[in-house]
């Protein structure tokens, strides 16, 4: 019951009908660090705690050995609790050790002649005295206190809750727990600001693991004393290899694109030797006793040093091959063809105002006295969770009708990504589904630097949730809408690919709405922004 057990994962491979997520995956988390795990969509990074979480799908085949304390809790993205759970059965479901532990030492320290009992005793109460068990309740009212959670009657059903409380509620209830190890899905999801610098304060302040994964670069940045690039190049994070980098993304981002900068220099290097060998194994008596030829009366001595010839031949030949072999070897892999997105985002348009609205009222989502943009226009929508965001994007795209007020669009050209974009048939691949606009004439799907070519013929119910807005970004941008509206652009989508993204917004003369919460994205936003409340 030690609370100083590390997380140790060697060689970890997990398989889904026999196509890989992981392939040989090492390394370790002592107690106190705090790592985070960063990668490609579908890298694996939800596999990786799944399966330290002992919580792999029945389907999956896993090798490798795995090493945890026994007092771990792992965080799904949803929150573990049942809607019919009421939020006191909630909590004491994950204070439940600490509550046990206790009565336990109770119980024992009436039977401390017992030689096992004894023994006993002592274990659970060095457990107990660690996790500061006594004071878990009172841990636990403070935590729900500054989660915002104090008023929130604890006979209330959990599917009650709001997305952002139900992740308020586990994650102050975990915090207040303690266990050896923690695990976290994108604890991010569903929080405003405030909780977000509240969540990374209290980790920092563990002396436990903690293993995350998470696309929000600010928290990665506050919290992570370390990184795990499960979709490193073949130099790795740390130019041997390896995957691990210490420190946040900001450090990484730089570091990551000089290994991918090294990797491209090597492999063109190593394919210039391996040109130059080819051809030295390709030599010919010609090179080696150029212009010589048999003269009169001299057949025996040419016969002679012929032979010489061809012996010099063949071993120039032998240690050609010889030492193309080993470069072969030793050769790094070629660099793959990364996603790079660089197409133009939105149609420029003549000046002047393109949306016009007064007034607007949807019952219950969203009121707004006046929202006027013009054209070109770069306008970045904030406000908590429940402020109408969403809402506001999908009455300028006529989706959602207003209860209320007046809007003017002065085109017709919108286009919308929504958070989960909707397909009718998911059961045709995103290749077949472009098909049609790529025979009008439009750039080719793989243009876009957006979806792999290996995920574009596989059916779109298959893909996961940022391959999906990925594809219907590309169908998007390919039409050349006038008006663009996203919301939350860079949820579900690797770090590397938001960044790229984030820059294509700001060079683009069209005109662009986006609604976001991404505190990276909101810090570095030159265009207005308005808050709804």
């Amino acid at each position: 019951m030690s609370a100083f057990q590390p997380i140790t994962v060697q060689n970890l491979s997990v398989s889904f009908a026999d196509r890989f997520v992981l392939k040989d995956v090492s390394f370790s988390v002592s107690p106190g660090e705090r790592v985070a795990l960063v990668g490609e969509n579908g890298v694996g990074k939800s596999t990786v705690l799944r399966a330290i979480a002992d919580t792999l799908d029945d389907t999956a085949r896993s090798t490798g050995r795995i090493s945890r304390p026994l007092d771990l809790v792992w965080l799904d993205q949803e929150p573990p609790f049942a809607d019919e759970t009421t939020v006191a059965e909630a909590i004491e479901s994950v204070l439940a050790p600490l509550h046990r532990a206790v009565q336990e030492v109770e119980e024992l320290s009436q039977r401390l002649d017992d030689p096992a009992a004894a023994a006993r005793f002592d274990e659970v109460l060095s457990w107990a005295e660690s996790h500061d068990a006594w004071d878990v309740d009172r841990r636990a009212q403070l935590l729900r206190d500054e989660f915002a959670l104090a008023d929130i009657d604890p006979g209330r059903q959990v599917g009650t809750l709001s997305g952002g409380q139900r992740s308020r509620l586990a994650l102050a209830t975990v915090l207040s727990r303690r266990p050896d190890a923690l695990l976290l899905d994108e604890p991010t999801n569903h929080l405003d600001d405030a909780t977000l610098e509240l969540l990374a304060e209290h980790l920092c302040a563990l002396a436990t693991v903690v293993l995350f994964a998470s696309h929000d670069r600010v928290f990665l940045d506050d919290v992570a004393t370390a990184l795990i690039d499960l979709d490193a190049t073949v130099f790795g994070t740390d130019g041997m290899g390896g995957r691990r980098f210490g420190g946040g993304w900001t450090d990484y981002e730089q570091a990551r694109v000089a290994a991918r900068r090294r990797w491209e220099e090597q492999y063109a290097l190593e394919q210039e030797e391996l040109k130059r060998l080819r051809a030295a194994t390709r030599i010919g008596a010609d090179k080696i006793a150029h212009n010589r030829g048999p003269r009169d009366n001299d057949k025996f001595i040419y016969k002679f040093k012929g032979a010489n010839v061809d012996r010099a031949l063949a071993r120039r030949k032998h240690d050609a091959e010889r030492a193309l072999a080993e470069a072969q070897e030793r050769q790094v892999s070629k660099p793959p063809r990364e996603l790079e997105f660089t197409a133009r985002l939105v149609a420029n348009t003549a000046p002047g105002p393109m949306i016009m609205g007064t007034g607007l009222v949807v019952s219950g989502r969203l009121r707004l006295d006046e929202f006027v943009v013009d054209a070109g226009e770069h306008v970045l929508v904030t406000g908590p969770n429940g402020a109408g965001k969403s809402t506001l994007l999908g009455v300028l795209a006529q989706r959602i009708p207003l209860d209320a007020g007046s809007l003017a669009v002065t085109t017709e050209r919108i286009a919308e990504l929504t958070q989960d974009p909707y397909f009718a048939d998911l059961s045709r691949t995103p290749l077949q589904l472009y098909e049609p606009l790529e025979k009008l004439g439009f750039p080719a799907l793989r243009e876009f630097g957006l979806l792999h070519m290996r995920d574009a013929v596989r059916p779109i119910g298959a893909l996961s949730v940022g391959q999906r807005r990925r594809f219907a970004l590309a169908v998007i941008i390919a039409t050349s809408p006038e008006l663009l509206l996203l919301d939350e652009p860079t949820n579900h989508i690797s770090l590397a690919l938001a960044s790229e993204l984030e820059e294509a917004m700001g060079i683009s003369a069209g005109t662009i709405v986006v609604a976001s919460h991404d505190r990276w994205l909101r810090r570095r936003w030159t265009g207005r922004e308005i808050t709804l409340a």
